[in-house]
């Protein structure tokens, strides 16, 4: 596990590099063809990034933030569109930050729901529940498995996104956008989908 943290360092300070590249030069060049085409480096070290993870955790993590939100921000960027093409010019911290994180970048006041610690420590207590219930998965019917897992996927990424919240706010004062709208609320599947369920993905998709 050492080994694989060391990795995940190691994977992010590149990452971290890339978009000072993007930053310092990329910036530079006219937004279209030519700023694109300065960009496919970072579109594929973005990809293979996360291929030296092994760690499910880690690895789906590092995929959402760097292939999936990072390549999408950056592609916007290429045409002079999206959160990193800002007027006046982002500083470095919230070009970095920005890019590589779901976070809010037009607003005043923060109106996001703040999770109370007693439903923070709820959430953590089930996901160790789940976790420790995968070690009995023999016994347990393939359905259920599938329901657990679905539920572990909420609860993780609910729980990162919280943890990452608290330091992005007091240093950057801004807010991560909502991954969630309390799905297990939906009253039908597009309801689930399109409103409830995935929210960063629908958010950064419909531009690009």
């Amino acid at each position: 596990m050492e080994v694989e943290i060391q990795t995940f360092i190691k994977v992010w300070f590149t990452a971290v590099a890339a978009l000072m590249y993007c930053y310092y030069i990329a910036t530079r060049l006219p937004g279209g063809a030519t700023r694109l085409l300065s960009l496919l480096p970072v579109f594929y070290l973005f990809t293979v990034l996360p291929l030296h993870l092994s760690s499910l955790h880690l690895g789906a993590l590092t995929i959402f933030y760097l292939v999936w939100l990072g390549n999408f921000k950056l592609l916007l960027f290429s045409f002079e569109q999206g959160p990193l093409s800002s007027t006046p010019p982002l500083s470095l911290l919230h070009f970095i930050s920005i890019a590589l994180l779901p976070i809010k970048t037009k607003q005043s006041v923060s109106n996001s729901k703040v999770n109370k610690p007693v439903v923070f420590a709820l959430k953590v207590a089930l996901l160790a529940i789940i976790v420790r219930i995968y070690a009995y998965r023999e016994y347990i019917h393939p359905y259920i498995i599938l329901a657990l897992y679905c539920c572990h996927v909420y609860l993780g990424v609910e729980l990162v996104l919280a943890i990452t919240a608290v330091p992005v706010r007091a240093i950057l004062g801004l807010d991560l956008e909502p991954q969630f709208n309390e799905p297990y609320l939906a009253t039908s599947l597009q309801d689930f989908w399109g409103r409830r369920w995935n929210l960063m993905v629908t958010s950064i998709l419909r531009p690009t």
